[in-house]
């Protein structure tokens, strides 16, 4: 195993003790990451991650006093870089939008797996994004009920392609392997994406690419 130093640094959000400590032990347990700080609430967002300084931050939304959704907010504005994986039990639309809008790179439901949740983790930090089949299904309905202005975005088809199965909840190399090329061509795809949209990941550009009735 990896030195604790040689790790991905996780900042868990979870008010649940149980649960927190179960997380806690499964980060621990892995080769990839290292849990600095496992906190029950995020009362002291900013001084929390200005003391833990993480690289990837692990977020319930319901919690006591400030929720998942503001405190992802408040973070993203400090600290955009630092990618944020929302695990909750809940699936409605509403949460889903907001969390994603907040800056959220991924949603879980907790009742995911073990390698489920390290998979997911492993992809935000990568810079991509995390949401699970159901959870895509349910983006794209949403944003097919509230649709932006369709504007000349100029996106080329295999662009167009990729945000799709981005949509369908498909891995960066799931989608390298159905286009049959390499990953690093999904990676630029997905780089043009961005740059072309004007978004900072791939849940923001799947959610605007449906708003804007683009896919």
């Amino acid at each position: 195993m990896q030195q604790n130093a040689e790790r991905i640094k996780v900042m868990l959000l979870e008010d649940n003790p149980y649960l927190r400590d179960s997380l806690s032990t499964l980060i621990n347990s892995s080769d990839l990451f290292t849990c600095v700080a496992a906190i029950p609430d995020a009362s002291r967002i900013h001084s929390d991650i200005r003391e833990y300084n993480p690289q990837l931050i692990l977020m319930d939304i319901e919690m006591p006093g400030r929720n998942g959704i503001e405190a992802s907010r408040i973070a993203k504005k400090e600290y955009p870089d630092i990618p944020i994986l929302m695990l909750t039990a809940f699936d409605d639309d509403n949460r889903i939008f907001q969390s994603l809008c907040a800056g959220g790179s991924g949603y879980l439901l907790k009742d995911s797996s073990p390698d489920q949740i390290l998979a997911a983790m492993m992809d935000v930090y990568r810079g991509e994004s995390a949401l699970s089949p159901s959870i895509a299904r349910k983006v794209v309905r949403f944003f097919q009920t509230s649709q932006d202005p369709i504007l000349p975005y100029n996106l080329t088809e295999k662009e167009k392609e990729t945000l799709l199965l981005l949509a369908d909840g498909k891995s960066y190399k799931m989608i390298a392997h159905l286009q049959n090329v390499a990953l690093e061509t999904i990676k630029t795809h997905l780089k043009n994406i961005y740059r072309k949209l004007h978004v900072n990941n791939g849940s923001e550009a799947v959610a605007k690419a449906i708003r804007s009735g683009i896919i």
